[in-house]
């Protein structure tokens, strides 16, 4: 099976330009691909994962990634998929932003010895000059066909401000730029970005001719695999202080029946031929599946010994043994008032519950429990003792775990 099929197979193409093309380079290791990453926050999440997983998969077929990071294009941020104008960021967040990013994605991509490229686009943005940059580029775009890309035309209710509107046209300066500089000859993005993409396509052939390689394609679930990185008490982190190896493992391990075998094929590096058979399978082995997923997915962003020991613990607590590996909250004096902490605080401060409301909810709707008791009362408190030594296990629904220790 060659590249460009495998990548069908497992359901990562939704469309592209010059099929044929695309598919030669992939297959013969000859693309220098990019994938742009704004740098919105100081860590990467799930939602991610797909892009960094297929930038491992590219390079490990002999092909050449490029990892864009966006510090230039997070100066003013990218209305795709958002209805509501992006929050400006600092020159010096972006750029802390931007080196936990390089750490981030060297679990996934091979940087040594020039097999794969970081850059940033700030080095060639934030230095145009805005006349040169309108003679230059803007004169090569038309403003009738940038009104019908799907990323403005569901803004304009809400009003899309100029700054928003320049997007399209610097990240078609990006590929212009990569193609210059690197010889990227290639492009992947989300299925919200293909406007853009297409305009750095078109901008690369009006400006160097039409015999300049310049191909698209999209990732058919890019703008769902956002969705993925959130769940209904925020993000899933690949940072180990945002979010630990446990409760990582346990995010793919509860992921839905129906979702399972797709994240197997997009995700993992399993081979197809044993992903077809485990398509087979039904019920209870579906469970079997997540635990793999889950695995899989921990080992390659945390490492084999902590997917171990996430995968432990989580056996552990299910049969009702040991607490050992199950991620842990403290508790300090702050935290107390009057000498005790009530249920809501500490279902708050372990980060089962984003707030006292959602945990009051928790509680009255019968799914809170302390060592395996249910907590019905949300008034119960809790003083240091209760808390010393072993703590207590804070169970919130069927899936989510703490132990809260007193420090």
């Amino acid at each position: 099976m060659t590249v460009s099929e495998e990548l069908k197979q497992r359901g990562l193409i939704a469309q592209m330009t010059d099929e044929a093309e695309i598919s030669e380079l992939i297959d013969n290791g000859k693309a220098v691909f990019y994938i742009g990453f704004d740098p919105t926050a100081d860590s990467l999440h799930v939602g991610h994962f797909m892009a960094l997983c297929l930038m491992k998969r590219l390079q490990m077929a002999g092909n050449k990634p490029i990892a864009l990071i966006g510090g230039g294009t997070g100066m003013i941020g990218d209305p795709s998929g958002r209805s509501d104008l992006r929050q400006m960021m600092t020159v010096e967040t972006i750029q802390h932003n931007c080196e936990c990013f390089k750490k981030q994605m060297s679990r996934f991509i091979d940087f040594s010895d020039g097999r794969a490229l970081m850059v940033n686009n700030a080095d060639w943005l934030l230095n145009l000059n805005y006349v040169e940059l309108l003679r230059e580029v803007g004169a090569c775009f038309s403003v009738n066909n940038m009104l019908r890309a799907e990323c403005y035309k569901q803004r304009m209710a809400k009003g899309l401000s100029f700054l928003e509107f320049n997007y399209m046209i610097m990240q078609s300066y990006d590929f212009y730029m990569l193609y210059q500089k690197y010889g990227c000859n290639m492009q992947f993005g989300g299925d919200d970005q293909w406007s853009n993409m297409l305009g750095g396509t078109e901008l690369i052939r009006r400006k160097l001719g039409k015999d300049a390689y310049a191909m698209t394609i999209t990732l058919l679930l890019n703008s769902e695999g956002k969705k993925m990185g959130k769940t209904a008490r925020g993000a899933v982190w690949l940072d180990p202080d945002k979010t630990s190896p446990f409760d990582f493992y346990q995010y793919w391990r509860n992921v839905s029946d129906a979702d399972v075998m797709k994240c197997l094929k997009m995700l993992t590096f399993l081979p197809m031929e044993q992903i077809k058979e485990m398509e087979k399978w039904e019920g209870g082995q579906l469970n079997t599946a997540k635990e793999i997923l889950a695995k899989e997915l921990t080992a390659l962003v945390h490492g084999e010994e902590e997917a171990k020991k996430a995968e432990a613990g989580a056996k552990a607590l299910f049969a009702g043994g040991g607490q050992a590996q199950i991620p842990t909250a403290k508790v300090t004096e702050a935290d107390l008032l009057d000498g005790s902490i009530d249920i809501l605080g500490l279902l708050v401060k372990a980060g089962l519950c984003a707030s006292r409301s959602e945990a009051r909810r928790a509680v009255e709707q019968g799914g809170v429990s302390v060592d395996g008791e249910k907590v019905s009362d949300i008034r119960t408190l809790y003083a240091p003792e209760a808390l010393r030594g072993e703590g207590i296990t804070l169970k919130r629904g069927k899936k989510s775990f703490k132990k809260v220790i007193m420090e």
